[in-house]
């Protein structure tokens, strides 16, 4: 059967990041994680204590480069990828916690000396919504003429009432004023969405997909709810185990999700897979390139592309 979408070069009916950066940029795009010290508002008592309660490391996929100098974090990880995408360009990407939660002078700080080296060719900022100050804002909008700038946007969910319950912090009406903000930069945006969140029923998490395919960012990341060990979360669970998706429920979502996002926005994850030491459930997103696969049979099988049903919404 001939794959119908267009942006993709191989049997993926969505549109892959790897594919978005080469016909963006050329050739592919990584991303160097750095872990620059940050914390959150929800985590420090600003706004609250303990995080999300899903949250065990803010993200962190590289604990070891945890405490080294910024630019030795760079470094070591370049490497790494180098020799995987010798042609690839380099991205700084301030991954753990909210790496926007800091005054001005000290995000500049950390920022100057990958905005500065020219061999980086851009910074990726994961952060929340609630701590992007206009300032912030004006600063990295500045940036964004001169440098590729991502923000990495956690919501996980439009539901203001799973927001309450995860402990997130903030609401989707902030998110949205956010995301408004940034519209008319040259900042991009990636919102990161969470499957399988307590009380949330299938329709839910197509009603979030449908709602963030019309907004104006650039891309998606979709990943399973991960249940850790240290977490609020992982501390419910152990002591009574509450049901969680399976990887067919999963797998069938997210390929249903496919089909309401824009056509051309970027899917830079449509799974993740949890630190395997920390990992307390569910034990099938260990298998990351089978739940790949599964979407991909799903999507071919039924002939569903991304964006399929974006209009008729």
């Amino acid at each position: 059967m001939k794959n119908p979408y267009p942006y993709s070069e191989d049997n993926k009916r969505y549109q892959t990041f790897n594919y978005y950066t080469k016909s963006h940029y050329g050739t592919r795009m990584y991303k160097v994680p750095l872990e620059a010290g940050f914390t959150c508002p929800n985590r420090d008592g600003t706004k609250g204590y303990g995080g999300c309660i899903f949250c065990g490391g803010g993200s962190n996929s590289f604990p070891d480069i945890s405490g080294k100098d910024l630019y030795k974090q760079y470094l070591e990880r370049k490497e790494i990828f180098t020799k995987k995408w010798p042609n690839g360009l380099p991205m700084a990407y301030f991954q753990s916690y909210t790496n926007t939660y800091a005054p001005l002078e000290r995000l500049k700080e950390i920022y100057a000396p990958f905005i500065e080296n020219d061999e980086v060719y851009g910074i990726v900022i994961a952060t929340r919504s609630d701590c992007l100050s206009d300032e912030t804002i004006e600063y990295l909008k500045d940036v964004a003429n001169k440098k590729e700038v991502w923000l990495e946007l956690g919501l996980q969910s439009i539901h203001d009432e799973t927001l309450k319950l995860i402990n997130r912090g903030h609401d989707y009406a902030n998110f949205l004023e956010c995301v408004n903000k940034l519209a008319d930069t040259r900042i991009k945006i990636s919102v990161h969405l969470i499957n399988g969140l307590p009380k949330e029923s299938k329709e839910m998490m197509l009603k979030t997909a449908k709602v963030i395919g019309k907004l104006p960012v650039e891309a998606v990341k979709i990943h399973m709810l991960h249940v850790l060990k240290g977490t609020t979360l992982g501390d419910l669970y152990e002591k009574k185990p509450f049901p969680l998706l399976s990887k067919k429920e999963y797998t069938e979502i997210v390929a249903e999700q496919l089909l309401y996002l824009r056509p051309d926005m970027a899917i830079e994850r449509i799974t993740g897979d949890g630190l395997a030491d920390q990992l307390l459930a569910p034990e099938w997103t260990k298998k990351k390139v089978s739940v790949i696969n599964d979407i991909d049979k799903i999507m071919a099988a039924n002939d569903w592309w991304q964006g399929m049903r974006f209009e008729d919404q």
